[in-house]
This record gives C-alpha cells, structure tokens and sequence, in this order.
C-alpha cells in the first residue's frame, strides 16, 4: 500500500494512491492536485549517508569510506512532494540527490544483519539538495550544506516494505526540465541497508520513523532558479520539485 500525509480543506489526513487519485481517510476522493502534499512521516532521527556510492565518491574525487560516514539531519529541511526549494543568490553550485529512504518500523538494538529487514517499516524517496560554496569537507559537511529549510523535498509515498521485493536493487534517476542527468542503481550501495541497520543500532536505539537516507549515485549537476526536479525510484515513487530564489520565497 501507498500511503501519504497531505493538508485539504483545513485539515491533515493520511491519504492512499487510488486509481490516479487520493483516498482520505474518511472517505472522500480527492484529485492529486487539490492537497498540499506533506512529507509521508513525521520524521525522527534522520540519518543521512555520504559517500555511499562508490561512483559518486570518485565523480568527487574521494576514496570510498571504510565505515559509513553519515551525518543528521534536523526536521526543518523537510518539505513535501510539489514543495520548493530556496536556492539563495549568492550561491554558485547547488545540485540535487536521488537518495532511497529507508523508514524503521519499531525499535531496536543491537539488531543482526539477518533481522534487519524485520524493522524496516517501508520506503520513500528524499532529494537532498547541497551547496557546494558552503561544503568544507565531504567527511564534515557543514551544517549549511545539508540542514537548510526545505532543502529535503521527502515523498510522496510511504510504500509499505513487503511491496518492495529487493530494495537493493532499484533504478534512480533525476531529470531536470525533463532532460535525464542522473541515473543508477541502488545495487551500487557501498553499505547496504542491513549494513546500516546493525551499524547503527549497536551503539544508539533505533525507533519507529526514524529515518536512513542512503547516498546518491554519480550524476549531481548544478540546478538553476525555476529549475523542476523530478527524483524517482523504481517501484517507490515520483517526487517533483522546484527551485525558487531569494525573493519568492520570503514572499511565500
């Protein structure tokens, strides 16, 4: 089952896909069009993976890591499918990222790779924008990099976790005005997701909807105001966004 946080008439309600529509949860049919989408969760802990792709490490020039090198991310840079995204004006470079979500379903510690799958709760797709003006050190990003407000679109779907067969195995890509400029597999992980789970919960609780972002593949190119990104993985979802400058989004 697919499943969303949206806001219609005053009011937020978990909705479901329904024949190219939405289902609210009490009853009404409504057209995609006429909710603000939010993000599927409210999320908890977001850990956020950097490096995680071995083609992305060298388009940048970096070894692979040896352990996963991850940083968190707080709730604000959150924003919903057909959300936007402020690219300031004194900034040169600022390029998306396909990123599979991974969604903990309950808690837990110490948790086997073997296991790991038995806490996951479901997947989504984030595209999570950086500025590389303000990057220091790929091994340290600075908190400029990833945790400005709506630099996360996040959605649209939660998709249940036994909907999705190999979560290993699943096509990304990004189109940018509908032209392709990134593309690859999640096959291509260099920590996997049980990998991450056991990493994770042997030194800190994991609980329900906290929140893995696993790492782009190669294929990040600077992004323009006006710009509509469309990050999408196979079998998971759609998530369209759009850049916006400095001045429409004081005005929002």
């Amino acid at each position: 089952m697919r499943k969303a946080r949206i806001s219609f008439g005053g009011a937020i309600h978990e909705a479901f896909e329904w024949e190219g529509r939405l289902k609210l949860d009490d009853g009404r049919i409504v057209e995609e069009h006429e909710v603000e989408w939010l993000t599927p969760i409210i999320p908890r802990t977001v850990f956020a993976l950097g490096l995680n792709y071995a083609d992305h490490a060298a388009e940048l020039a970096f070894d692979a890591p040896t352990e996963p090198l991850v940083f968190l991310k707080g709730p604000n840079t959150f924003i919903g499918h057909h959300g936007f995204t402020r690219r300031p004006a004194d900034v040169t470079y600022m390029h998306y990222e396909c990123e599979l979500v991974v969604i903990i379903g309950k808690t837990g510690r110490h948790v086997k790779k073997e296991e790991a799958y038995q806490y996951v709760k479901g997947y989504s797709v984030a595209n999570d924008y950086a500025i590389r003006d303000y990057l220091e050190n790929y091994y340290r990003p600075n908190l400029r990099v990833k945790n400005r407000d709506t630099c996360t679109p996040f959605g649209p779907w939660l998709v249940d976790a036994n909907e999705v067969t190999n979560p290993m195995n699943l096509k990304l890509t990004t189109h940018v005005n509908d032209k392709l400029v990134q593309e690859g597999t999640t096959a291509d992980m260099i920590f996997d997701i049980p990998t991450l789970i056991e990493y994770f919960s042997s030194f800190m609780t994991l609980s329900e909807n906290d929140v893995i972002l696993t790492g782009t593949p190669k294929g990040s190119v600077d992004t323009a105001v006006g710009d509509v990104v469309v990050t999408e993985i196979e079998g998971v979802g759609r998530l369209v966004n759009t850049i916006i400058g400095d001045e429409s989004f004081l005005n929002r």
